[in-house]
């Protein structure tokens, strides 16, 4: 849930601060700021809750190695999705990138996992039904911010 206060906060706050200096609304813009915030913000979770993370992809070779790598995408792709020349590409490979964390979020739903005290006692089966939505809502908006009705180059 933290992530969607971060999305939705900093959409808003992007969306304010531009609407009160220029009286424009930049919904595009501020969604891919919006988005740049929450990769930072879950990319540190990558580094913080390693261990939790770990026990979703025990199915994987390396996987310690995997959460630190993908961290470092989240941080890569924050920064891509801002730059002009690279947000339709940068908007595409996080499409990907979220499609392919899923089978983690459903390996971690099913076996009880939580994250932050890395043990099995996480909430199972509802965080399945929270995070399928909240995987859509990314891709979303993603596609919506950086893709939808824009020219690549």
């Amino acid at each position: 849930m933290e992530t969607l206060i971060v999305l939705f906060g900093a959409f808003t706050l992007t969306l304010l601060i531009i609407w009160i200096t220029s009286k424009r609304l930049e919904l595009r813009f501020s969604g891919r700021v919006a988005m740049a915030l929450m990769l930072v913000f879950t990319a540190i979770s990558h580094f913080v809750f390693t261990k939790g993370m770990t026990m979703m992809i025990p199915f994987l070779p390396w996987p310690n190695v995997i959460v630190i790598f993908t961290g470092v995408i989240e941080l890569i792709a924050a920064i891509g999705i801002l730059l002009p020349t690279t947000k339709v590409l940068t908007g595409k490979l996080l499409i990907l990138f979220y499609i392919l964390l899923f089978p983690a979020n459903i390996y971690a739903a099913i076996h009880n996992i939580n994250l932050r005290t890395a043990d099995y006692t996480g909430d199972g089966a509802s965080y399945l039904w929270v995070r399928i939505p909240m995987q859509l809502l990314f891709i979303s908006w993603v596609y919506f911010s950086t893709i939808k009705n824009q020219k690549s180059k």
